[in-house]
């Protein structure tokens, strides 16, 4: 099995008063993504606090990036409340159609 792994990002606004808006203007989200399978082994965002960051990594690790959407979409929305739940969600469709458009491109080449 070809475990080549690629890495993805994804970025959204946050509101005026949150803390990833005051720190660093936008919240961004990575994915190390095994391309032959679409599982996300790795992750990290900009979030402010370690707690939040290993949390949402919690969510995300060893899932599908592509198929495992609404579940993961609907884990955010269940599991995390936080002020940045909107952001979470927009940068990780952010990364996917990034995901999407990269596994076509490599299609097209061979």
């Amino acid at each position: 099995m070809n475990n080549k792994t690629i890495y993805i990002t994804g970025e959204a606004r946050t509101t005026i008063d949150n803390a990833i808006t005051k720190m660093f203007g936008t919240f961004y989200i990575a994915f190390e993504v095994i391309l032959s399978t679409d599982e996300i082994i790795d992750m990290d965002c900009n979030a402010t606090l370690t707690l939040t960051r290993e949390f949402i990594k919690r969510i995300f690790l060893h899932h599908n990036i592509i198929t495992d959407e609404e579940m993961l979409k609907k884990e955010i929305a269940t599991r995390y409340f936080g002020s940045s739940s909107k952001a979470i969600l927009t940068a990780y469709h952010d990364a996917l159609q990034h995901y999407r458009k990269i596994k076509e491109s490599l299609k097209e080449k061979r």
